[in-house]
């Protein structure tokens, strides 16, 4: 009988090692993912955390701001600016020779009175 207990002992503890991955938590996913050497996501993949530049026309004797891709108008109303998809008359008959700006700003007149002094009415450089 003695034989036979340490016979299961020592089978238990043989046996043992074999079983204890088992009860190992494996942290999710497992997957490694290496970076490639330029960074950045492959060219698939949508850039996180970078912001494209949006493009807007400055018009500056109406001064007013034109998103192409949001085919809406920005123009002060007093001393606020407003956002619309169409313009009041009396700017409608300014817009003529526009400057495109890149920004990285959903606010385009953020920066307006930068713009004002770069580009003043009349003296329009064509900018990309």
């Amino acid at each position: 009988m003695k034989t036979t207990q340490r016979f299961l002992a020592v089978l238990i503890w043989a046996f043992f090692p074999l079983f204890l991955p088992a009860c190992y938590a494996y942290p999710a996913g497992g997957v490694a993912v290496s970076q490639p050497p330029g960074g950045g996501p492959p060219p698939h993949a949508p850039a996180h955390g970078y912001r494209r530049l949006q493009e807007y026309r400055y018009y500056p004797a109406a001064q007013v701001y034109y998103s192409p891709a949001r085919n809406a108008y920005f123009y002060l109303d007093g001393s606020n600016w407003r956002m619309s998809v169409t313009l009041p008359r009396h700017l409608e008959i300014q817009l003529s020779d526009p400057v495109v700006i890149e920004m990285d700003s959903d606010e385009p007149y953020r920066d307006f009175d930068k713009h004002r002094s770069q580009y003043p009415p009349g003296k329009s450089k064509k900018r990309r």
